[in-house]
């Protein structure tokens, strides 16, 4: 695993010094230079690099063999563009939130000299996605789908981004506006499209799997995202849960969801299953800036039973996936003597996820 996240890890050096000489070649000031070298470097490369290195494990699986060097080229730059979303995401939503760290440092915008220029660092981080994706896909039969599927994804996550800062804003605590299926609605918008499907919907476009028009039970991208789209909602579901029950030295940080308003899973099943007196706690308690309030609501969340709630969750989501993906025929969806849509891409999403401690 390590080796694997070392050479995906290599492709960034190259398509960060593209964008780099790109910049300079515009006679770019070395001031700006050495500025957005160290946006990229501070901004894109650091997280767990999933979303990016799924794209090259789901070519390779659909492709059915180890990739060429050139085949691994493609697959990791598109999945060096995935990060670079995810980049544009965190730095503009730590602004908004006005987050103090991110990855275990100073979010971007706090750093000296930073601030709000953060915002137009995070559209460039942005822009230089669609840099790439010109400079090494124009030939491809599959061009416009690259564009179409990452300016679709972006439009989706925005349209989560908003409800959730519509619902839960961090200084104003209303619980009236939070119900399971607005967590339902923000999970599936503001992760599941750009976590999930973006890296298994490119991959199907480079192995050149095409959509089908005429059946959408047969089309592979929309079984895809069918498949997809509840492995999101289940592993942001589990990310709310163990926000509250896991341990910083199990998770890597300390959960803050029930001090920052957040609209989680847990705080949602707390309300469907509260008493009318129970009710009146997480109303007086969530959201409060204090470490007593925070252990009323996690004394709540036991007492109105979570943890069971969550385990009962958590083995209907794997048997509802799993049914999901057997939906795909044994030896996989499409026409003969084409690459085919194969169970294997999502049962690998689903192994890593399951069950999961961190």
């Amino acid at each position: 695993m390590a080796q694997k996240r070392q050479k995906f890890e290599s492709v960034f050096a190259v398509i960060r010094d593209e964008l780099l000489e790109n910049f300079a070649s515009h006679g770019m000031p070395q001031e700006a230079q050495d500025w957005y070298r160290r946006s990229l470097d501070y901004n894109v490369p650091g997280g767990k690099l999933n979303r990016g290195m799924s794209v090259v494990d789901s070519v390779e699986i659909l492709q059915g063999r180890p990739l060429t060097d050139d085949e691994y080229l493609k697959a990791a730059i598109l999945g060096w563009c995935i990060e670079l979303l995810q980049a544009f995401f965190l730095v503009s939503d730590d602004l908004m939130d006005q987050s103090i760290t991110r990855r275990d440092q100073p979010c971007w915008y706090r750093k000296e000299g930073v601030g709000y220029i953060a915002i137009n660092d995070s559209f460039m981080l942005e822009m230089a996605i669609y840099w790439l994706l010109k400079k090494h896909f124009k030939s491809e039969p599959y061009y416009v789908d690259l564009l179409e599927l990452f300016h679709d994804t972006t439009y989706k996550t925005e349209f989560g981004q908003l409800i959730d800062l519509i619902t839960a804003p961090e200084d104003h605590v209303d619980l009236s506006k939070f119900s399971l299926e607005k967590h339902r609605l923000i999970v599936v918008y503001k992760t599941a499209f750009y976590s999930f499907y973006l890296p298994v919907a490119l991959a199907m476009h480079v192995v050149g799997i095409h959509p089908s028009s005429s059946d959408p039970a047969s089309d592979p991208f929309q079984v895809a995202s069918n498949i997809l789209i509840p492995l999101g909602e289940y592993f942001q579901v589990q990310d709310d849960y163990l926000d509250f029950a896991g341990t910083p030295e199990q998770i890597g940080k300390i959960g803050t969801d029930i001090i920052d308003n957040k609209c989680s899973w847990c705080i949602n099943v707390a309300l469907a299953n509260a008493t009318p007196e129970q009710r009146v706690v997480l109303e007086k308690n969530y959201g409060q800036k204090n470490p007593e309030a925070e252990k009323k609501v996690k004394e709540l969340y036991y007492e109105i039973g979570v943890p069971e709630k969550f385990k009962a969750y958590e083995e209907d989501s794997y048997k509802r996936i799993i049914g999901l993906i057997e939906t795909i025929p044994e030896g996989g969806l499409g026409k003969d003597g084409e690459i085919k849509l194969r169970r294997e891409v999502f049962k690998s999403f689903l192994d890593k996820i399951y069950k999961r401690k961190k």
